[in-house]
Formats: structure tokens, sequence, C-alpha cells
């Protein structure tokens, strides 16, 4: 083969070889950010907590699009709370579960963040309130370092200041039932919250006490000593981690416990922390969050559409605050926080109230996964829950999908979603949704009614 020939030749192989090399990704020049008219919430602003240094409670609300036939006054009303400690909820209201989610798309270099409909959304028949909790959260405001909570108690007190200013702001909102809900680290404020505002209401008439009729937690830490316990076992039965590997972690899961006990709490987090980067180490997994993920869920989208000057005018932020998905200075003021139980006030709620109660959990998650939530709701001091152990676990399905498994005794009701990681309504959002409608209104396998297994 002469050599223009066999030149000729390679070029062709060149060619051919760039064709089939998949499409690169084109450089971002800039980004610019849009929000329609239609998905403009129904209010959105602040509930001061102190109205003497202007402490406050960044909110969103949207109301019921299609409130199920009934009055205003009379449609529930969820109460979103993150975790962390210290994510904003607007993570849960653009991200997983709001009316609209934030949507990237590239046009000749420029990356266009906007709003799509989501159409799982969890205000279809329910009012829908995003706080970001506690104060220093998102677009929340703390006076000073020193008027950010450091523990729950304090938590709850700014939580019930918020939600008893929004109820007083309109007149339909004081009857209405309300579900308070979250996931993570909402864990600790969900419960904390509940068993706050039942104590309140006791001694409270009945025209002034909150109407409150449930609580939902997904993928809760609430109980962190015996949730430690089980990263080893379900990493290793998941075939994640081998018996050496296992053995490695179980030995700094039993140092966390032994530093809670002795209740040095900020050396218990820290060894948390240790305990679980090296479970994340021996796994090679992209997130605990979920192990089928090749990277982590991608929530920087929100902080980029959020840090618009634009988007805070409209959503009547506080223009000067520089949005941060998760605040490290919350976090660190509920450092000695992390490690401290709040099944008390579960136990409390589930004794002393008519509150029902839905813990779910995203089959996938490794941080706060299905076992340690089984682990510590095992271990409550509540006369049901032999009854609860002992109670059937159904077979839940969705639009004829199998779509996970339910258990059940009296106000007590776990979840196990299927295909889902730690932010469940982000993995599942039509299984989500059908999950906290049918528990509200106590309809299919989410009614009241109990079932014993035979």
């Amino acid at each position: 083969m002469d050599s223009i020939a066999l030149t000729l030749l390679k070029l062709v192989i060149f060619f051919s070889a760039i064709h089939r090399l998949p499409p690169q990704p084109t450089a971002i020049s800039s980004t610019t950010t849009t929000f329609p008219k239609k998905a403009l919430p129904t209010k959105s602003g602040y509930l001061p907590i102190n109205s003497t240094t202007g402490s406050a409670i960044f909110y969103v609300f949207y109301e019921a699009k299609n409130p199920n036939n009934i009055s205003l006054s009379e449609t529930p009303l969820l109460i979103w709370l993150q975790g962390g400690p210290g994510c904003s909820s607007m993570t849960g209201n653009f991200f997983e579960l709001g009316p609209w989610l934030v949507t990237s798309s590239l046009r000749h270099n420029v990356e266009h963040l906007t709003l799509k409909p989501n159409p799982a959304s969890w205000n279809r028949l329910f009012g829908l309130l995003f706080l970001d909790n506690p104060i220093g959260t998102g677009f929340s405001i703390a006076s000073t370092p020193e008027e950010i909570p450091r523990d729950q108690n304090t938590v709850s007190k700014h939580l019930s200041i918020a939600i008893k200013k929004f109820i007083a702001s309109n007149s339909l909102f004081e009857s209405r039932p309300i579900y308070i809900t979250g996931e993570s680290y909402a864990g600790k404020y969900v419960p904390s919250i509940g068993y706050y505002i039942i104590k309140r209401n006791a001694n409270l008439s009945a025209s002034k006490r909150v109407n409150l009729l449930g609580l939902a937690i997904g993928n809760g830490l609430t109980d962190p000593v015996n949730q430690v316990t089980t990263h080893a076992q379900t990493a290793y039965f998941l075939g994640l981690i081998n018996q050496k590997q296992k053995t490695q972690l179980e030995k700094l899961q039993l140092e966390v416990v032994q530093l809670t006990k002795e209740q040095q709490w900020n050396r218990a987090t820290r060894a948390r922390t240790k305990l679980l980067n090296l479970l994340q180490n021996l796994t090679g997994i992209a997130t605990l969050y979920d192990f089928r993920r090749l990277t982590p869920y991608q929530i920087n989208i929100v902080d980029e559409f959020l840090s618009d000057v634009k988007i805070k005018k409209i959503l009547k932020a506080n223009e000067s605050i520089a949005y941060q998905k998760c605040s490290a200075l919350v976090g660190s003021a509920l450092n000695d926080d992390l490690m401290k139980s709040v099944r008390y006030m579960m136990e409390y709620l589930m004794e002393n109230s008519d509150v029902k109660v839905l813990l779910y959990s995203g089959q996938c998650d490794l941080r706060v996964g299905i076992v340690g939530i089984e682990a510590w709701v095992k271990k409550m001091k509540w006369e049901g829950v032999k009854d609860y152990l002992e109670s059937k676990r159904e077979v839940w399905v969705v639009n004829g999908q199998l779509a996970g498994y339910v258990q059940k005794w009296r106000n007590l009701m776990t979840v196990v979603v299927l295909g889902a990681g730690h932010l469940v309504p982000a993995d599942q959002s039509v299984n989500s949704q059908a999950m906290i409608e049918d528990w509200v209104l106590g309809r299919g396998l989410f009614a009241n009614e109990q079932i014993i297994e035979s």
C-alpha cells in the first residue's frame, strides 16, 4: 500500500473513531434563571421569632391545588422541615416535593435554570408550608450566632412561634388539620415540635390549641445511639463489605455508643462522622444516601437558582443573604445535639395522644436506613409495640406496580419505599405522593384498621 493510500486509510479510521465517541460536554459560559409567573407561591416571607432582635423563620406556602371537594378551612395543612441540621427546606421545595422543581438546560453554551411543574407534588390535595428551620438556615435570619438553637427544646419553641404566627395570618387556617413532616435530621425536629405542641395543648382552651393530627418522618435520625449500631450489618448483608470490614465498623460503632452513654456529645458526634466516612471509603459508593447512585444527588442546582437576587426578590427573601443549602454555623450550633435521642418524645406521643405517626424509609439509604429505624422502634416503651411487631406487613402497590411495604398498629405506621434513597420524594415522586395522601386521608392500606398476623 502506497503512502497516500495509507494516509487516507488512517484518516478514515480516525474520523470513524471520532464519530463513535459520546457527545462531549459543552463549556458553560454563564447561567440565567427564570421564574414563571404561574410558579409563584401562594405566599412567602418571614415569620418573626424575636421582634426585638429581628430573628425570623423564612417560609414558602402553596395552597392545595384540588382540595378534595372540602372547604379550605378543613383542608389539611402539611408542614415540611428539612434535615441537616441546618439544611434549607427549599431543597424539599424545589428538588423533592414542591409543585415546581428546578430544571437545567443548555442553550448556546449558556445554562438556563427555570422551574418545571411537578405532577406528584404534595400540595395536590393539601396546603404545603416549607419552613427554613432553625433560624440561620437557608433564608431564615439569626440576628446573632448565639441566638441559633443548640437543643431541640429551643428549636421547638421557635417552630411553635412560627406555626402560630402563620395560622394567625389567615382565619381560614385556624381550624385546619395540621400534619408536620420532614426527613433526615427532621427525625428529631418533627417529634420535638409534636411533643411541644401536645404538651402545650393540654393547658390551652380548645380554641387556642394547634390542631395537630399527624407526624411523618422520612429516613429520620430519631434515636441515634440505636441507629448507629446497624451500619455494619446492613452493609455486610448487602454485599458491600466483607467480614473483616464488618468487624472494623462494629468496633467504631461500639465507640460511638460508649461515648454517647458517657454523654461526651462532641466526641460521640465526631466518632459517628468517622464511622460514616469509613463506611463510605470501604464501600467506594458515590453516596451513603443511595447505594445505587453513580453520583450524589444534584442538589446544587437549587443553590444556583436561589443565589440569583431576582429569584430572592420574587420569593420575598432577604436579598443580602448568601443562600446555602446547608448552614455550617447551624450545624456547629447543634453539634452536641446530634447524638441525643428524642425517642422518649415519640413514646410520650404514642401513649398520650391520638396523633398518628408515619415512619417511611427509602430502601437504598445507608446513612439513615430501614434497619436503624426498625432498631429504635423495637426499643420503644409503648404498650402497643409488641402488637405492632406482630402485625402483618402488607405488600403496597401503586398503579398496579409494587411500591413497597406497609406495617401498622394503632397510630403507628411504617413504610418501606422501594427504589428510593434518602430523598424519597425525589426518587419515587408518584409513590411518595400516593403514600402521603393515603396516610393523611386514611385510605387503602393506610386506613386506620389494624391487621394481625394470623
